[in-house]
């Protein structure tokens, strides 16, 4: 995979949705709940976010913070006029601006960003080393009458912590969505998806991408109250793994699975999304679970990540779906969890973005 070739491209794309924060919906400190209101659920699991969604409202979820420091960026905003990407939070981090990416500018349709590697003392001039921070930021190819993108995404994340260490994520919709309902009526949405992997045990940082294709049957299941229910399936396929510089190592990591696991995979197993009543409401959110696993050489079925997926959708005609999928992984290494955070912008036409 050649990186950055489509940099400009989307660069002048970006840059056509306008500066400022482009995460600028209604987002606190709630644990996600409901309660009440036109079309609105009380849902347990969402993440933190707006309160009291409606199918007409703007929806934006951050990642939860926890003591390990997931959720911990905040602020996220997109700079148009210099095609820079800000985060606040994180400490050792630059000056919080995160240039275009230089050796990975672009996963696909999605944008790569990077901290400052030195911060000059404010006093002395002297050089201050900063931690590997990485940002990865989508937008829709869809906007509405003013130009606000219907959906977006950003994650960021560093390898420099022997935990996880201090991140996050934030997905939004603008706008309400029409979920269809007709009976029978079923859609389904194709895209990739963008990442960042980093470890539990170990430091480095890694990018991932995929395909992701999902589907959707807008009346089934039947829920109690007919407010949630729709069934939701997807599979994350054609998945690679690049270190920072945009190299692909998805062969390393596939050895290092089957050195494990006494296995003979050619490739990484693909994840596939729990299927459930409960899963999509009518704000259009959707929150489920996603797992792959394998076949080793003994003929067992061996549990490879688990994790979970948090979404919504977008769209007078239920078209776009914006979302973050995490998955953990302790098959690769002895002590070592991996952790991938990726983002997705997936359509029920999926034209490529053109600027």
């Amino acid at each position: 995979m050649k990186f950055g070739t489509s940099a400009l491209a989307l660069c002048v794309f970006l840059a056509a949705c306008g500066s400022g924060t482009p995460f600028n919906g209604e987002t606190d400190d709630t644990d996600g709940s409901t309660d009440g209101g036109a079309g609105s659920t009380s849902r347990e699991g969402l993440p933190p976010g707006t309160e009291n969604p409606t199918p007409d409202s703007d929806i934006t979820r951050t990642e939860p913070e926890d003591e390990n420091g997931n959720g911990q960026a905040e602020g996220y905003t997109y700079n148009a006029g210099d095609d820079t990407f800000t985060v606040d939070g994180l400490a050792f981090d630059g000056n919080n601006v995160y240039a275009r990416g230089t050796q990975v500018a672009d996963l696909g349709p999605y944008a790569v960003y990077e901290a400052a590697e030195t911060v000059n003392d404010s006093q002395t001039g002297q050089p201050i080393q900063q931690f590997a921070h990485r940002a990865i930021y989508g937008v829709s190819k869809n906007t509405d009458a003013s130009g606000t993108p219907k959906t977006q995404f950003a994650i960021v994340r560093t390898g420099q912590y022997a935990d996880y260490g201090f991140g996050g994520f934030i997905y939004k919709r603008a706008g309400g969505v029409t979920l269809e309902s007709a009976e029978g009526a079923q859609g389904i949405y194709t895209g990739s998806t963008a990442g960042i992997r980093d470890f539990s045990g170990a430091g480095g940082m890694q990018y991932t991408t995929g395909t992701l294709t999902v589907q959707v049957d807008f009346g089934d299941f039947n829920d109690a109250d007919g407010s949630v229910g729709d069934g939701v399936s997807g599979r994350l396929s054609d998945r690679r793994i690049y270190d920072v510089s945009g190299r692909d190592v998805t062969s390393d990591v596939v050895a290092n699975i089957n050195a494990e696991n006494d296995s003979s995979l050619t490739s990484l197993p693909a994840a596939l999304f729990e299927v459930g009543p409960g899963v999509l409401d009518a704000n259009g959110e959707i929150i489920g679970s996603i797992n792959s696993s394998f076949v080793n050489n003994e003929g067992d079925t061996v549990a490879y990540e688990s994790g979970n997926y948090y979404a919504v959708m977008a769209g007078d005609d239920s078209q776009e779906i914006v979302g973050v999928l995490v998955l953990e992984n302790t098959a690769e290494a002895q002590g070592v969890t991996a952790r991938d955070t990726s983002g997705f912008i997936i359509y029920r036409d999926p034209t490529p973005v053109t600027p």
